[in-house]
Order: C-alpha cells, then sequence, then structure tokens
C-alpha cells in the first residue's frame, strides 16, 4: 500500500518561514470538519523551524530544521489516546477533537514535542499533513507548496519504493532512539545534529601572511586516519559529520614538502581554530 512520506532537506532550509505562515494561513479563522478545529492564532508552530548555530567566529554556520508532526507508524500518542487519535492507512495521524477534547496529557505523549494544546477549545492539535487537502487531490500540503527551495517535499509510495529512496538519498529520521518509525525523513541532518572542525591555514611569504592554498590537512582518532582535505584559496578547511563530546582527535597539516603541524583536539561542540600559522 501506497503511504504518504515527507522529506525535508535541512540544507535547503533558509529560515523564510513561508511554511509556518502557509500552515497559518490555511488553519487559522478555518475548520476543516473531519480534519482538525481551527488553529489558534498565537503560540502554536504545527511546522516549527528549530535553529542551530554551530562553530565560533569566524567560521560559522546556522542550520535551520522545520519540524513538524512525524506521522509515526509506532506513534506513543496514538498507543496514550485510547482511540482519540488514529493512524490512517495512507500513514497519516489525525486527531479526532471530539473524542480528544479536554485531554490535555496527550501533548505530552509526543517526544518530538509536535502536539500543541488549544486552551480555548480544549482539545490538542497538531499538523495533519493537510490531509483535507491531500484528500481532494492536491499533491502536497500548503508548508511544501510554499517552500521557495524545495526543502520540503511530500511523496506518497510503497514501502519498497520508499527503502530505494532512503538508501539513494542518505536519509535519516529523527531521534531514531524513540524507536517511532517516522514517516518524516531528513537530508543533510547532519547539519544540525553533528559538529565540525574548521580552520585556516596561512604561512609567512617574506613577512607577509599569505593563505596557504593546498595544505594537505589529514583528520585522526585513535591513530586511525579518518579523512584527508585540501585548504581552499584562502586557506580554509573544513571536517563535517563528527559526533558532539567524540573526544580527542589528532589534525595533521602538511604544506608544500618541508612545513608540517600537528594539533591535539578535544571536541565537544563544533570548533573553529582561527588561523593556524605554519
Amino acid at each position: 500500500m501506497k503511504k504518504w512520506y515527507m522529506i525535508i532537506d535541512v540544507a535547503k532550509c533558509e529560515n523564510c518561514n513561508n511554511c509556518f505562515l502557509a500552515c497559518k494561513d490555511e488553519h487559522v479563522g478555518n475548520e476543516w470538519p473531519g480534519y482538525t478545529l481551527e488553529q489558534p492564532l498565537h503560540g502554536h508552530r504545527w511546522i516549527n523551524i528549530m535553529r542551530k548555530e554551530r562553530g565560533q567566529f569566524p567560521l560559522i554556520d546556522v542550520a535551520y530544521r522545520p519540524t513538524p508532526c512525524m506521522n509515526c507508524d509506532e506513534a506513543p500518542c496514538v498507543k496514550a489516546s485510547q482511540g482519540s487519535i488514529v493512524k490512517r492507512p495512507d500513514g497519516i495521524v489525525l486527531i479526532d477533537y471530539q473524542k480528544s477534547k479536554g485531554k490535555k496529557e496527550l501533548v505530552k505523549a509526543c517526544p518530538y514535542g509536535a502536539i500543541w494544546w488549544n486552551e480555548e477549545k480544549e482539545v490538542p492539535q497538531k499538523c495533519t499533513f493537510c490531509a483535507h487537502l491531500l484528500d481532494e487531490g492536491w499533491k502536497q500540503p500548503r508548508c511544501a507548496q510554499a517552500c521557495p527551495t524545495g526543502c520540503l517535499k511530500m511523496i506518497r509510495v510503497d514501502q519498497e519504493e520508499m527503502n530505494r529512496i532512503i538508501k539513494e538519498e542518505n536519509l535519516e529520521v529523527l531521534h531514531p532512539e524513540f524507536n517511532t518509525k517516522p514517516s518524516v525523513y531528513y537530508k543533510n541532518l547532519y547539519r544540525y545534529d553533528k559538529c565540525f572542525i574548521a580552520g585556516s591555514v596561512a604561512y609567512d611569504n617574506n613577512g607577509i601572511s599569505e593563505c596557504a592554498q593546498g595544505a594537505r590537512v589529514s583528520l585522526y582518532k585513535d591513530n586511525v586516519k579518518l579523512a584527508e582535505v585540501q585548504t581552499d584559496a584562502f586557506g580554509d578547511f573544513k571536517f563535517d559529520k563528527l559526533e558532539e563530546n567524540s573526544g580527542d582527535y589528532i589534525i595533521d597539516i602538511q604544506f608544500k614538502t618541508d612545513t608540517k603541524v600537528t594539533l591535539n583536539i578535544n571536541l565537544n561542540q563544533s570548533l573553529s581554530l582561527g588561523v593556524i600559522k605554519i
């Protein structure tokens, strides 16, 4: 059976908030019978853009991670709801606003924090993947339709096809340790949840500091070479996709034939080494 999946490319999100505003436009002041009551004007973020800054001046990057309901196959909210939250055969999880009235405890049932409490209506609410539109034949929910960079994309495929896409595009799920089998997959998630080590290499050229283009920079851990890169025209290098709090590393920098520098590094969070003079 074909199911709906959402693919989110973290590298393409520019924090424009078009997805958030489109969601508000669709659901604030509008009630969709059988799907959801209207969303409050303030407070709810059914697609919540999380932000993370990595590194230190002058080598910094910022990633944005759109976070909707994960529409999990093993949804904790469904298990806790006693029938007031259901997962449809096409993969979409919906909250029955009549059966769930007054059940504020269901907000805490989602480990991703994707359920919000509507104080006025006394119901839990969340992203519906715009199921009311998909059921009418739309190919994308409002958030994906409004995204100018193609960061958000909905597809409806069977499990075999989804497995192929996961492998080909190197997709990941958020918090795999939750074991909820989410229907939302991320591309380039390392931009948000992994670390980097970066720096700039410079050398002395007759008393003038110059960018060391083409320096060979190697990264080691436990005497194993993990990666090697060459510095660019600005002398910059970067090793990404490293785990937080992963301990000690060694960086070897080789420039031309007679210049070598070795650095011992302890990595907790993303680290900018600044200018390394050789």
